[in-house]
């Protein structure tokens, strides 16, 4: 059935046609009478399969034309490049209408979004975060909310924003539509879902836990100190057009990411600690094919929607199952032809059995046809500063060996010897010990006449006839009997 078919109006059909989209998917085929019908919904589908033309659609439908009073519709999003995403898209399919829509998130400055929503919108798409930032400080109100959306719900749950969202739901009318979308559905949104939404549709498409058919996908079992070597020669000796690498840490990110670079790749990073900018960049880069690949952590397993991806491969395992789908899912998107691997060391045989149980299925694992999988592992060059020294031979003073790469080590300044002490001869006929110089004594202290009481003096006190020494003159400031005082 085509896009004009579901109650769409033309110029949204438009939209989608400019987009390059002809048949909608199962889940929009599906949710989009639900939602132009009024009725709150719970949608659940696997990453990849359109979930935001589902709600996007005929949202724009539901509002007409632009009205500058205020928001009537929310969609929370759980990371800034989804947010960001979903604001692109819902531009994308309006294209042809004057509807406006606003995305808040952190990372950025507030004018620019304050600005904006002062200006009157009618769509915000924003971060839990940042939404409360605004409506603590009353620049945004939902007093006219129509329609609430909570994209990737579970993903949300799971970033701690459980708090901010039941308080950001409470701010909302009574008289809504809800609509909550999500890749799974664990026993949490069930919760939330009791107080939030009234009497909701519910629609499964697929096996939540499974992975998209169009994915193939294996376990490349290594050695943990040739992991870095095998990810390379995958690398080498796959027809790749772009590709996802995933880390754990932010730092493991940037390690590999330094190393692809040293291999020759174009690579880009993208994890938390990133700024905005540097996000946006290497998000925009990797999508221009200005980056062949990206290392990135566990952000982007919900962020990343680049058409094209060909391959994905987890450097690290993922913590738990469910991101295992989600990470493979960034490949394969729109019924396209996606590949995954999954570097995995012997110690993670029960991370590997959690996931096969999880969605249902035992994944292969393959050898790397070529790769010596018996190697020693890697040392680090030693690199001298200067020329090396001959075999055999140790190195010269001030030659000093360092380990990394040739052209990060610059050259260490020699350290000069140190000078020998000079001693001073002794004089040929110079006595043995010299006579000790007699020192000085004091003259006697005056003795007090007979009848004269005797007078203790220090110096610098004046003398006194009682026989004990005057007491010291109290400096000016500090503590007295009353308490501290203030030094002139």
């Amino acid at each position: 059935m085509p896009f004009s078919k579901l109650g769409l109006p033309p110029t949204l059909v438009n939209g989608v046609k400019a987009m390059g989209y002809v048949d909608p998917t199962p889940i929009q085929l599906r949710a989009i009478p639900v939602v132009l019908g009024g009725g709150d919904l719970i949608g659940s589908a696997q990453t990849g399969t359109g979930k935001t033309a589902a709600f996007a659609l005929p949202v724009l439908a539901r509002l007409g034309k632009h009205e500058a009073r205020g928001p009537r519709v929310l969609v929370l999003e759980p990371t800034r490049e989804l947010a960001a995403q979903v604001e692109t898209a819902f531009r994308d399919f309006g294209r042809f209408t004057d509807i406006r829509a606003t995305v808040v998130h952190g990372g950025v400055g507030y004018g620019r979004q304050r600005s904006e929503i002062q200006a009157g919108t009618d769509i915000v798409i924003a971060t839990p975060g940042r939404l409360m930032d605004f409506l603590n400080e009353r620049t945004l109100r939902l007093d006219g909310l129509q329609i609430l959306i909570l994209d990737e719900v579970d993903r949300m749950l799971d970033m701690g924003f459980v708090k901010d969202v039941k308080k950001i739901i409470g701010l909302c009318p009574r008289e809504r539509q809800t609509l909550f979308f999500s890749a799974t559905i664990p026993p949490e949104i069930n919760a939330i879902a009791a107080f939030a939404l009234r009497n909701p549709a519910r629609i499964e498409i697929g096996v939540a836990r499974t992975v998209n058919k169009s994915v193939t996908h294996a376990f490349y079992p290594v050695g943990t100190a040739l992991k870095f070597e095998l990810l390379v020669a995958l690398l080498e000796k796959t027809d790749f057009h772009s590709c996802l690498v995933f880390s754990r840490t932010k730092h493991g990110a940037d390690k590999i990411a330094r190393k692809l670079k040293a291999a020759n790749h174009s690579v880009a990073v993208l994890h938390a600690n990133r700024s905005q900018s540097q996000r946006v960049e290497a998000l925009e880069g990797f999508k221009s094919g200005k980056y062949e690949v990206m290392v990135a952590t566990d952000i982007a397993a919900r962020g990343i929607d680049v058409a094209g991806v060909s391959h994905v491969i987890n450097y690290d395992i993922p913590a738990n199952p469910e991101d295992y789908v989600h990470r493979i899912g960034r490949t394969g998107r729109a019924q396209a032809v996606g590949e995954a691997y999954t570097l995995t060391t012997p110690e993670q045989a029960g991370e590997i059995r959690d996931i096969e149980r999880f969605i249902g299925q035992k994944v292969p694992q393959l050898k790397l046809e070529g790769f010596n999988y018996n190697a020693p592992p890697p040392r680090p060059a030693m690199v001298y500063q200067g020329a090396a020294p001959a075999h055999g031979q140790r190195p010269a003073y001030g030659q000093r060996p360092s380990y990394g790469h040739p052209a990060s080590s610059g050259p260490r300044p020699a350290h000069a010897p140190r000078p020998a002490p000079a001693h001073a001869p002794r004089p040929a006929h110079a006595a043995p010990h010299a006579a000790p110089t007699p020192r000085p004594h004091a003259a006697p202290a005056a003795q007090p006449r007979a009848g004269q009481a005797h007078t203790y003096v220090q110096p610098g006190q004046p003398e006194q006839p009682s026989g004990h020494p005057a007491p010291a003159p109290r400096k000016p400031g500090g503590l007295s009997r009353g308490g501290w005082t203030r030094r002139p």
